[in-house]
């Protein structure tokens, strides 16, 4: 992209992560210090996704322009200075084709079109997989349109706290909510320890188990699960329809309790009556489908899983599943874990790794003059810039997942500290 950037849209969008600020407040000084405007979309899409020329964005109310006064002690602050949102302009769009059918992608172009009333230059996206989804949309609408229309580049800064991104080895705020769980699960260590029980910890983690595992070794739990580990004797097969003999994958949750109660036994042997396990949200994908009736589904299509609570599913599994096997009775309860870590106070790698995330935005627009990327980091904080189609498969426009590998040391080192249980 070789136009002069005049003006820069900042645009953040999904569940908060702690140094969110980190990121928005370092972008906007790094271009303000060039004498370009910054102006920060207020939550998300949602506006965006609804703009009508008759109906022009307000300062103030859809957007603020940044000054020097907002950003100032910003980068280790918490929450989200410009707020965010689920909205998903491109959630009917699932294939290149649907580019070019106007019902499809008339809330990509409403989003085009009031950034461009805006004056828009550049935009950079701050978001998860999904948001992610929806730069690459954005910008393969412009592609579409023709050579006389306005264009502006469009990057893209990874954020989520699951750390389950490709093209990136951690993402910021994932450090920070891996030590707010875990000092919490620290807590319950001793809860149960003083009453003999048990405590079944939820913990986020759609797709992928990094907050689940992260917390269970920084908080010593007893026991760790998560999507990666439903393989082998754990999973099992569901027919959904009996014409074409599709099938789904599930849990065997009888053997996952056992698993668990495998585990209460080795401690018992150890002379330690408690503990804590840890669970990963995901794992409610694999409940079948008997247990997902009348959970709703959002934006994007995910089962809401905080309509399940999972932890306290299993934590009633477990209890009569102990008792079955042993005579005894053992308290053990569910809770959900989570929202309390989206906006702590964020950890100083996790600024530092927010802040050359900004950075990289301005290098990424200003000096490389790139369009179609997401930023990364690895090494000492090195930046590196991914094509959106290294990201997103070309024909279905989804991304791919970064499950936690079975052959790593980060995986094992989870096993080797968790109480050993013969498989």
């Amino acid at each position: 992209m070789t136009q002069e950037i005049r003006r820069v849209a900042i645009l953040f969008a999904g569940g908060p992560a702690p140094a969110a600020n980190s990121v928005i407040a370092t972008a906007a000084s790094s271009f303000m210090k060039e004498g370009i405007e910054v102006y920060g979309i207020k939550h998300g899409y949602s506006r965006l996704a609804e703009y009508t020329a008759s109906g022009p964005m307000r300062e103030g109310v859809d957007y603020i322009k940044f000054t020097h006064e907002m950003l100032a002690h910003a980068r280790t602050s918490r929450g989200i200075m410009i707020g965010t949102a689920r909205t998903n302009p491109g959630k009917h769009v699932s294939s290149p084709e649907h580019l070019d059918d106007a019902e499809l992608s008339a809330p990509l172009r409403r989003v085009y079109e009031g950034l461009v009333s805006m004056g828009v230059d550049a935009l950079i996206s701050i978001g998860g997989d999904d948001t992610l989804k929806t730069a690459n949309k954005i910008k393969m609408f412009q592609d579409r349109l023709p050579e006389d229309a306005k264009k502006f580049p469009v990057v893209h800064l990874p954020k989520t706290i699951d750390n389950d991104y490709m093209g990136i080895d951690f993402t910021f705020g994932y450090f920070t909510a891996v030590e707010t769980l875990a000092e919490e699960i620290r807590n319950l260590n001793y809860d149960a320890s003083a009453g003999r029980a048990y405590f079944i910890c939820e913990a986020m983690g759609r797709s992928a188990g990094w907050l689940a595992y992260g917390a269970a070794i920084a908080g010593e739990a007893s026991m760790v699960l998560s999507v990666e580990d439903i393989a082998g004797s754990l999973r099992g097969e569901e027919v959904i329809n009996a014409e074409t003999g599709e099938t789904r994958p599930v849990m065997e949750i009888d053997r996952v309790i056992d698993r668990m109660v495998d585990m209460m036994l080795a401690r018992e042997r150890q002379g330690r009556e408690y503990g804590v396990i840890v669970i990963a949200e995901g794992l409610a994908e694999f409940l079948p489908s008997k247990n997902l009736e009348g959970i709703d589904r959002d934006e994007h299509g995910h089962i809401a899983i905080s309509q399940i609570n999972l932890g306290a599913m299993i934590s009633g599994l477990l209890t009569r599943r102990y008792e079955e096997r042993t005579g005894k009775t053992r308290k053990v309860n569910g809770l959900q874990l989570g929202y309390e870590c989206r906006c702590a106070p964020p950890h100083a790698f996790d600024v530092m790794l927010g802040s050359q995330l900004g950075v990289g935005a301005y290098r990424a627009l200003k000096e490389e003059k790139l369009n179609g990327v997401m930023v990364s980091v690895s090494g000492q904080l090195d930046l590196h810039f991914v094509p959106f189609d290294n990201l997103v498969d070309p024909k279905t426009l989804v991304t791919k997942v970064r499950f936690i590998e079975g052959d790593s040391d980060f995986y094992k080192l989870a096993r080797f500290l968790e109480t050993c249980v013969e498989d």
